[in-house]
């Protein structure tokens, strides 16, 4: 049977399926004569047969269920007098009743080929009463509907695959997973990545060069114009509206000529162009005017695409969807919530973000989407954080005697930040519920001693400490900060009792060290990620302290933490945390903030140079190592790249060494060296072996030299603030005056907007806002809860207001019912389950 007889009569069987309520196609079963008329022509479909469908299909909407019942199976039983292996009428091909649901029609294995032009037919959807029982749903990353997770109520065909949609066959299928998208319910929560204005129609006699905008108007004449030796071809159409014409060229696309002609009536939207002094539109979207206007004058939605997809067909099947589906989607945020937060409803915000009927109805929807992403998100850290504090601590209490003497053996007074920091560690310690507390600072703000003495109240009281830092050169520093301040002059505490382990730890030492922690004679270790491997067993962990705490991933926290028994928390960062991550990410911590620098310490003088002004920083160099000074000189790159221009650190240091400072002893330290090789360059640097040390973003965390003063970043464009600040931090590390240059790869980038803030300010806070708002939260969050950021598709973890409103109204609710078992809140505790899939654990 020829194709475009099979697929009316697959159409027929649908609609006697659905009870003849002319449901079959989405706006009517006339609708497919958009396309059937074509393809019925093109399998050489009789006239006769072609004239009598379109008559009965055009007619069949006026007509009650039983008259067209009647209309559809006399249309057949014509057909079959016409093809007898048609068969006689749609009643016969009904399909066995299947114990589970019928599932959404396969696409038609023998759909022609689509062109980016070719109408998209209408989806055959399976209709929400016909499903008796819920299919299983595809398995599903915890971000596929971030912004409003499903439920109970979710139309069960929106697990569907893509094969059910007109048009969508095994290989379009295929080709739609490169972009996630799987089922209906992912094309639902696909959203657009922009959208093109061109809701402004302008007549063409007011058009200007350079205008994106849309026009009607009518084909006035079309050629096929030959180019480039035959080998390409161009359609020239000369489209007029009455006040003027305006030429458009479509370059390679012939079949044009077939579906064009002289008179007809278009809409066109593109940007307006120039040649030969006239104004022109090359490939412009079009449509027939008759035609619901999908890609022209509206405010169109761009979506990212993949290969062999093109934004039209996408745009079409999108469309279809989101206007069947989007009101079916039952909204599981009570209407309490949606009222005091004035958000519109869930499926007037999916029908909007995908084609939106004004800017201001778009920002709405946006607002909407966004605000149930950090609701959400909201509800999991307060729970999480309700956990936490759920579970019994053992309780660390010390004397202010105690304290006291601890604080006066230090060589230095604490700031007043410090010293509130502390307070809150000894009131969490003491308070019977674990602690879960981030300490945040600004570069060398004083943060280690801070934990220092958390743990020397815990194991005062018999218990064992574990501090874990992100490389081996950063542990090592805090085992020797930690000595010094709890085993030195005035410390309680025996060398032996503290121990470091790293990667590197021989392995007779290393026997020796979880010999140590399992007995108790070893009350405090320091490590990398070797403190949390298999045969590591502490005898009574009770506080851990994870440092740069955004560069460790979930789960090794967690391995940490499961050495003890619900042990105290302390995670420090050096890069400081923007309000709005603190209220959203960070929330299930209680954060103490250390903003006052130590006494003594200067502001770094941080200075932008135009790359020819390299010799000034040499000269700086120079007068500083000869006051007895060091400098840190580091770059974007290992080695010179041909892909990406930027100075590298491994061919400079030839320069450096040899011919800028040959008098001068020049070290080389980056990522591809051992780490036995680098602890080496460090130490000698440390140790004065060296004037200058050349280096990659290595020297980032940690690296503590105090007779360093002079850091300078070559190709300073190419990093992003939070490195920046954390670079300039490895210098101003004493009292003496020290110096950041920042020198970027062209001298264009000298006004670099990250660079001049660089110069401003050395506030770590007021960097971090303005990192987060241009590079977003990454540089914040490193491995921090996998998907955790990204998988917010609609929110901007920047904005503030959203967050505080989302926060609000998630706060309350937890107030009112924390495990959301009333019963108006089912369908949202279900939501909320899907949303954090298995993320339930640890997110801090």
């Amino acid at each position: 049977m020829q194709p475009s007889l099979e697929k009316l009569r697959k159409f027929f069987r649908l609609e006697h399926e659905n009870k003849y309520e002319n449901k079959a196609i989405i706006g009517g079963l006339a609708k497919m004569l958009d396309f059937w008329e074509g393809e019925a022509r093109a399998d050489g479909i009789a006239e006769e047969v072609i004239q009598a469908v379109i008559s009965r299909l055009r007619s069949y909407e006026k007509l009650s269920a039983d008259g067209r019942a009647e209309s559809l199976k006399g249309l057949w039983k014509r057909i079959g007098d016409t093809y007898p292996e048609a068969g006689q009428k749609p009643k016969t091909q009904q399909q066995p009743q299947q114990q589970a649901p019928r599932p959404p029609r396969p696409a038609q294995q023998e759909q022609p080929k689509k062109t980016e032009d070719t109408p998209a037919p209408r989806p055959q959807q399976p209709q929400p009463q016909q499903q008796q029982q819920k299919p299983k749903p595809v398995p599903a990353p915890r971000s596929e509907s971030v912004a409003g997770a499903r439920h109970s109520q979710t139309p069960a065909a929106l697990s569907a695959k893509l094969t059910v949609l007109q048009g969508v066959g095994p290989a379009h299928a295929k080709t739609l997973e490169n972009l996630g998208l799987q089922t209906l319910g992912d094309m639902l929560y696909y959203f657009p990545r922009r959208y093109e204005d061109y809701s402004q129609l302008k007549p063409i006699k007011s058009l200007f060069y350079g205008d994106v905008v849309t026009v009607l108007g009518t084909v006035q004449s079309l050629f096929n114009r030959p180019i480039r030796g035959g080998k390409s071809s161009v359609i020239e159409i000369v489209l007029s509206d009455g006040t003027a014409g305006i030429r458009l060229s479509f370059f390679n696309q012939p079949w044009l000529a077939n579906r064009l002609k002289e008179g007809d009536a278009i809409s066109v939207s593109g940007k307006v162009d120039q040649y030969l002094g006239r104004l022109v539109m090359n490939s412009p979207d079009w449509e027939p005017v008759e035609v619901e206007n999908l890609h022209t004058a509206r405010i169109v939605p761009i979506y990212a695409l993949t290969e062999k997809i093109t934004q039209k067909w996408l745009r079409g099947q999108m469309n279809q969807v989101v206007t069947y589906w989007a009101p079916a989607v039952v909204d599981a945020l009570p209407e309490n919530i949606r009222s005091a937060a004035k958000l519109m409803p869930l499926g007037d915000a999916l029908m909007q973000v995908h084609f939106p009927e004004s800017q201001d109805r778009l920002k709405s929807a946006r607002e909407r989407l966004g605000f149930d992403e950090i609701f959400y998100l909201q509800m999991g850290v307060l729970r999480q954080k309700r956990d936490w504090k759920s579970v019994e601590g053992r309780r660390f209490p010390v004397s202010d005697e105690w304290l006291g003497a601890r604080l006066t053996s230090l060589p230095y007074t604490l700031t007043s930040a410090q010293q509130k920091s502390l307070e809150e560690i000894r009131a969490d310690l003491d308070s019977g519920r674990p602690m879960n507390r981030l300490v945040q600072g600004d570069v060398g703000s004083g943060k280690t001693v801070v934990a220092a003495l958390g743990a020397s109240m815990v194991i005062e009281n018999g218990a064992q400490a574990a501090i874990m830092a992100p490389t081996s050169i950063l542990a090592e520093q805090h085992y020797r900060n930690f000595v010094s301040l709890l085993a030195g002059d005035g410390g309680f505490l025996q060398q032996s009792e503290i121990r470091l382990l790293v990667g590197d730890t021989p392995e007779a030492e290393k026997e020796a060290i979880r010999q140590g922690l399992a007995d108790g004679s070893i009350r405090m270790i320091i490590g990398t990620h070797a403190v949390i491997e298999g045969p590591v067993i502490f005898k009574d962990l009770q506080f851990v302290v994870i440092d740069e705490q955004h560069r460790f991933g979930v789960d090794q926290r967690a391995e940490l933490r499961s050495k003890g028994t619900n042990p105290h928390l302390l995670v420090m960062t050096a890069t400081p945390i923007p309000r709005s991550l603190a209220l959203t990410v960070f929330g299930d911590l209680d954060i103490s903030v250390i903003d006052v620098m130590p006494e003594g310490r200067q502001p770094i003088n941080t200075y932008v140079l135009r790359p020819q002004e390299r010799e000034r920083a040499f000269t700086l160099i120079r007068g500083q190592i000869k006051d007895g000074k060091q400098a840190f000189v580091v770059y974007p790159l290992i080695d010179e790249s041909e892909k990406i221009e930027a100075r590298a650190a491994v061919d400079d240091f030839e320069t450096l060494s040899k011919e800028v400072f040959p008098d001068l002893k020049v070290g080389l330290l980056h990522g591809r060296m051992k780490p036995a090789e680098k602890d080496e360059v460090m130490l000698k640097f440390r140790d004065r072996q060296y004037d200058i040390l050349v280096s990659t973003t290595v020297v980032e965390v940690g690296v503590d030299v105090p007779n360093s003063t002079v850091m300078l970043i070559e190709g300073a464009d190419r990093f992003g603030l939070a490195q920046l600040h954390q670079l300039r931090g490895r210098v101003g590390r004493s009292a003496d005056q020290s110096y950041c240059l920042l020198i970027p790869t062209h001298e264009d980038a000298t006004e670099n907007e990250r660079l001049q803030a660089m110069a401003r300010t050395n506030s770590g806070f007021e960097l971090a806002d303005l990192d987060l708002k241009t590079r977003g939260p990454g540089e914040f969050l490193g491995t921090r809860q996998a998907g955790f950021a990204s998988s917010l598709k609609m929110a901007s973890i920047t904005d503030v207001p959203l967050i505080e409103k989302a926060r609000t109204q998630a706060q309350a609710l937890f107030e009112r019912d924390p495990d959301l078992s009333q019963p108006e809140h089912t369908l949202l505790a279900e939501a909320f389950e899907r949303f954090w899939g298995e993320g339930k654990g640890d997110v801090s």
